[in-house]
């Protein structure tokens, strides 16, 4: 019996650890930024301005604004929660393609941006964007879409969220790869421990979204290595406003590239959807 005990004992310690771990380094397992910016957007041709954005906290945020000529919409980039607008380059290329004009922006703590990166960070951080691109931008709310994908997706349904309740509604919002929400992330990867109690950042985006008549395009990859398709899926199932989803293929974070010309077509028909009456 005291050898049955003092096992039981053991266990319970070990497992009330791993936990107090999983609680202080969540942030850091949640964010992985990169300070040093690798490239820019004239090293594939593409114009752009640098933006030093202030968000609500005072921290100082880090962009890059890349108009496009005759453009049918604006796009508002909130990228994921690895490395930083450099790594993005291929997706600006893409999106200048199609036409639009792109604001991508370095959460706080990311690239060039001042501060720590959390979720009251990084909603400040897209809020200061839109607040830059429909202000000295001189961009019309109806005119912008928000664009998110994976971590990015989340922040993005946050932002619609906030303008929703002021009463400004975007044109659209493009949410790839996305989850529900960091505890259902979090159960998925660790059933075993408590982690709806344990999540400080919780990024809801299913209740974000709640109530919001925002044309709305989904795209999650069966195959994403990342983000269980699962939860992309019932994202998109719950949201009560005009919808389509696109099925992607490929991994997490490459699946757009591997899905070529079928991705920038899906983006295209959706955007066509938006696109003010001549």
């Amino acid at each position: 019996m005291w050898t049955l005990l003092k096992i039981a004992s053991l266990l319970t310690l070990g497992y009330v650890l791993v936990a107090a771990w999983v609680y202080g380094s969540q942030r850091r397992m949640l964010y992985h930024p990169s300070r040093a910016l690798t490239a820019t957007p004239s090293d594939i041709d593409l114009k752009y301005t640098v933006v030093h954005l202030t968000n609500r906290l005072g921290t100082d945020v880090h962009g890059w604004w890349l108009p496009c000529d005759g453009a049918r919409l604006t796009l508002l980039f909130c990228h994921g929660n690895g490395g930083n607008i450099s790594h993005r380059l291929e997706s600006l290329r893409l999106f200048h393609a199609l036409g639009l004009s792109v604001l991508i922006f370095d959460y706080s703590g990311y690239g060039l941006s001042g501060g720590r990166p959390s979720e009251e960070a990084t909603r400040a951080d897209a809020r200061a964007a839109w607040d830059w691109l429909t202000g000295k931008a001189g961009a019309k709310p109806q005119s912008v879409v928000l664009f998110g994908r994976s971590l990015g997706g989340a922040v993005a349904a946050g932002l619609a969220g906030e303008l929703a309740r002021e009463g400004v509604e975007p044109a659209g919002i493009i949410l790839e790869s996305t989850f529900t929400s960091v505890p259902d992330m979090g159960a998925y990867l660790y059933p075993w421990l408590p982690v709806r109690r344990l999540v400080k950042d919780r990024y809801n985006a299913t209740s974000d979204l709640a109530g919001l008549r925002l044309p709305a395009l989904f795209g999650h990859s069966p195959d994403d290595d990342v983000v269980p398709y699962a939860l992309g899926r019932s994202l998109y199932e719950v949201y009560s406003g005009p919808k389509t989803f696109q099925t992607m293929r490929g991994g997490h974070n490459g699946g757009y590239l591997d899905m070529g010309q079928a991705y920038s077509d899906g983006l295209d028909r959706f955007l066509s959807t938006l696109e003010p009456l001549p």
